[in-house]
């Protein structure tokens, strides 16, 4: 009896939303996997009826689900291939009574990968370094593993290469031993720190294809290369990504920064949560936040646990190890606070 009840309480408001048959798929995704995160997230019964979707529940809740099912049929419409971040992204957008937004990120395609399909900004915060990216001469992307730093970096910088905004690319990493000392891994200089660039090779063979890559490396319009390699040049007419910058040093940094010249762009990411150095260092990229973050033309831009585009579950890594952090950050301080209060009395 009480099972009814509640059941005909959850039915008691529904909404009916006309889809197209050849969005459906889209919509639904494999196996109703994204209408069933939907009703999961927002407590609501959603079916398909003759063309239509319908969806049951508390009124509150199924305007909200309304309101994202609107936003990802548009989506669909537009030709985009619905993924579970994107539905992940609606629901939370919804949330925060931001959905109209999706559109509005989904519109802005930086460029296409060498098998067309379209590399875009995925979230909010996302978009905002794109846009800095494009109006700021240096930019340092800040956040955790996942939300797309160097990749969408990498992306501005092929669009930028591809519309001779700038004559080359240089990429570069410190090549910071986690673990393990270069000297004793086999091979020359070269072998050795390829391992710390793989992931800028990774991401260019994705962007521009192998053998375009491998023609511009030959002709100098590409360079990957350590961080060391920076020291005593100047940098003119490029696009420059430092990545893992929070494994710099303070001297390291300010000579990267310094070597850039005219009609060049300089893209620096990293996360302070996986740092390398040693704990008695500082790392670089914690010191340029603070001196450099009042000057003009350079764009600080602070991805969070919001903006991991990776599996799902890296999203709930990160906000787990964020939540972590914050409770023994708290408590630390709250014992030193106890020390000095017993110190004082």
């Amino acid at each position: 009896m009480g099972f009814d009840f509640e059941r005909r309480r959850m039915e008691a408001f529904t909404v009916s939303i006309d889809v197209p048959v050849e969005h459906m798929r889209n919509l639904f995704g494999e196996f109703d996997s994204h209408i069933k995160r939907i009703e999961k997230d927002l407590n609501v019964v959603i079916v398909d009826r003759d063309g239509a979707v319908r969806i049951s529940g508390e009124r509150d809740s199924v305007d909200q689900a309304a309101r994202v099912v609107k936003e990802l049929l548009a989506l669909s419409r537009r030709g985009t291939v619905l993924e579970e971040q994107n539905v992940d992204y609606a629901i939370e957008l919804g949330k925060e009574h931001k959905e109209d937004m999706l559109l509005a990120i989904d519109s802005d395609c930086i460029c296409h990968t060498v098998n067309g399909k379209p590399i875009k900004p995925k979230t909010l915060g996302q978009k905002q370094y794109v846009d800095a990216m494009r109006s700021n001469i240096i930019v340092f992307g800040l956040g955790p593993a996942g939300t797309g730093k160097t990749y969408l970096a990498m992306a501005m910088a092929v669009t930028a290469f591809k519309n001779n905004e700038v004559s080359r690319i240089i990429l570069t990493r410190p090549a910071i031993e986690a673990g393990e000392k270069l000297g004793f891994l086999p091979g020359d200089l070269q072998s050795k720190v390829d391992p710390y660039l793989r992931p800028l090779y990774d991401a260019l063979y994705q962007i521009m294809g192998a053998e375009s890559f491998s023609r511009n490396m030959e002709k100098g319009l590409i360079e990957v290369a350590p961080l060391a390699y920076m020291r005593g040049r100047t940098l003119d007419n490029a696009y420059i990504i430092l990545d893992e910058a929070q494994n710099t040093t303070s001297a390291q940094m300010k000579m990267f920064l310094t070597r850039i010249g005219f009609g060049s762009k300089v893209v620096i990411t990293g996360d302070a949560s996986q740092k390398d150095l040693s704990p008695d260092m500082r790392s670089g990229l914690d010191v340029a936040a603070r001196v450099l973050n009042k000057i003009e033309n350079i764009a600080f831009c602070h991805l969070t646990s919001k903006d991991v585009v990776r599996h799902p579950l890296v999203q709930k890594i990160v906000k787990a190890y964020d939540d972590y952090e914050a409770k023994e950050k708290r408590r630390s301080e709250q014992k030193t606070g106890n020390r000095n209060y017993r110190r004082g009395k």
